[in-house]
C-alpha cells in the first residue's frame, strides 16, 4: 500500500497524464513506497523456486526500476547482471540502491556478480543472445496484446540457446468480487484518458491472460513450463493463486508449436 513517503494524489495524477518514461521518472524518488513495486514476497518466490535451475552465468532484468529484480539475480548469478529500462530516473534510483558492482554479496563469500543498468526500449533490446536468465517483474501492464510477439521475439534473441524467461504471474480475480471491479475501473479509466490525451500512458492490469501468453512464447519459439508458487496457496477450484511462467529457449523456433501443459 501507499505509506507517508509515497506520491502524493496530485504527484500520481500529474505521473498519469504524462507519457510512460516522463510518468516514471516523476515517480521513480518515491516509486519504493507504492504497490506499484512488486512486494518482497513475490521477488523471494520467484528467486526460491529459479535457484534449482541453475547456476546462471548472466542475467538480465527486463523492465528493472528501481532494481527490485535486480537484486534477485544478483543471488542467482555469477558473473553479471543487467538491468533495463526506459526510464532515466528509475535508473538513477537504481543505481543507488544497488551500488557498485562486484560487491561482497549479502550472505559474505564469494564477490557478487558485476551489475549494469542500461536505458533502453524493452521491445528494441541492444544486446545479442549474451544472457542465461532474463526476468522480469510487475511490467507486462505497460505493453498492448499487440506488442507482445515483438517482445518475446527480442527476449529469445538475447537468450543462449537453453536460456530461460522467467516471471510470476498471479490468478485473475474472480468475477464479481471487489478486486474484479477494483481492476476493471482502473482499466477502464486508463482507456478513456489514452482515447482523449497525448501520449498515451499504457498501464492495463487485465490484459495480459495466461493463455495469450503461452500462445505467444511457443510462436516466439519457447518451450513452456508452469510452476505453481506455493506460498501464496490456491484458491477454491484447487488451481495456485500464483505461478512463476519458466519460457526456455529452443534451439529452432517454431511458430506452429502448441504451448506446454
Amino acid at each position: 500500500m501507499f505509506t507517508p513517503q509515497g506520491p502524493t494524489l496530485r504527484e500520481l495524477t500529474v505521473q498519469a497524464l504524462s507519457s510512460i518514461e516522463h510518468g516514471y521518472d516523476l515517480l521513480a524518488p518515491k516509486f519504493d513506497h507504492t504497490p506499484f513495486r512488486t512486494p518482497d514476497t513475490i521477488l523471494e518466490a520467484v528467486g526460491k523456486a529459479l535457484a534449482p535451475m541453475g547456476p546462471f552465468a548472466t542475467g538480465l532484468d527486463l523492465c528493472c526500476g528501481t532494481g527490485a529484480g535486480t537484486e534477485v539475480l544478483r543471488e542467482l548469478c555469477r558473473e553479471s547482471v543487467t538491468g533495463v529500462d526506459i526510464s532515466t530516473g528509475m535508473l538513477t534510483v537504481g543505481r543507488s540502491r544497488l551500488g557498485g558492482a562486484g560487491s561482497p554479496s549479502p550472505a559474505g563469500g564469494d564477490p557478487s556478480p558485476s551489475v549494469a543498468l542500461v536505458r533502453a526500449d524493452a521491445r528494441a533490446l541492444p544486446f545479442g543472445p549474451v544472457f542465461d536468465l532474463v526476468v522480469s517483474f510487475g511490467a507486462f501492464g505497460h505493453f498492448l496484446p499487440r506488442e507482445l510477439p515483438g517482445l518475446f521475439s527480442g527476449v529469445h534473441d538475447v537468450l543462449r540457446p537453453g536460456g530461460r524467461f522467467a516471471f510470476p504471474v498471479v490468478a485473475p480475480p474472480r468475477p464479481g468480487s471487489p478486486w474484479y471491479w477494483a481492476l476493471l475501473g482502473f482499466d477502464t479509466v486508463m482507456r478513456v484518458r489514452n482515447a482523449v490525451r497525448r501520449p498515451t500512458f499504457v498501464m492495463y492490469y487485465r490484459t495480459f491472460r495466461l493463455g495469450d501468453v503461452e500462445r505467444e512464447l511457443a510462436r516466439a519459439g519457447f518451450r513452456t513450463e508452469l510452476h505453481a508458487l506455493t506460498e501464496f496457496g490456491r484458491r477454491r477450484d484447487g488451481s495456485p493463486r500464483a505461478r512463476m511462467v519458466v519460457a526456455t529457449r529452443a534451439d529452432r523456433p517454431d511458430p506452429t508449436s502448441p504451448p506446454a501443459a
